[in-house]
């Protein structure tokens, strides 16, 4: 029996247009075996959630540089929701260490800035969809 693979939603909310991190972390992803869908820049959180339905991911990945991940990522995590949506959420770019609790608290599982290993991005998202398959088999 193979393993079934993670597949890994790559998104840019907001009006944000520089998406190079965004792209090096969806080929470092690919790269490690997962199956990656980039939703492309300017995404609201609408089209993100209905992107992550459509394509039935196990992790969702944001990257923001704008400043607006307290307005962005919450309502993003709420759209997930609404959707029935139990995909694990993750953040990357730039992000004050003063926001990453409040962002935890309203569900963001983890969040990666600038200079994170790709291992440790790799590491995380295996065994947090490990974890979640364990609990929802």
């Amino acid at each position: 029996m193979t393993e079934e693979k993670i597949r890994v939603l790559v998104a840019k909310p907001g009006l944000d247009g520089h998406d190079r991190g965004a792209k090096l972390v969806a080929r470092i992803l690919r790269d490690a075996g997962m199956e990656v869908i980039y939703t492309g820049l300017r995404q609201t959180p609408e089209m993100i959630a209905e992107a992550a339905l459509q394509e039935d991911v196990d992790v969702v990945g944001l990257s923001i540089l704008s400043g607006a991940h307290l307005d962005l990522f919450p309502a993003i995590v709420e759209k997930l929701k609404e959707k029935g949506l139990e995909a694990i959420v993750v953040a990357g770019g730039i992000i004050p260490e003063e926001d990453i609790p409040l962002l935890k608290q309203m569900g963001v599982h983890a969040i990666f800035g600038p200079g994170t290993s790709s291992r440790e991005i790799v590491d995380f998202v295996r065994s947090a969809v490990a974890q979640r398959r364990a609990r929802h088999p």
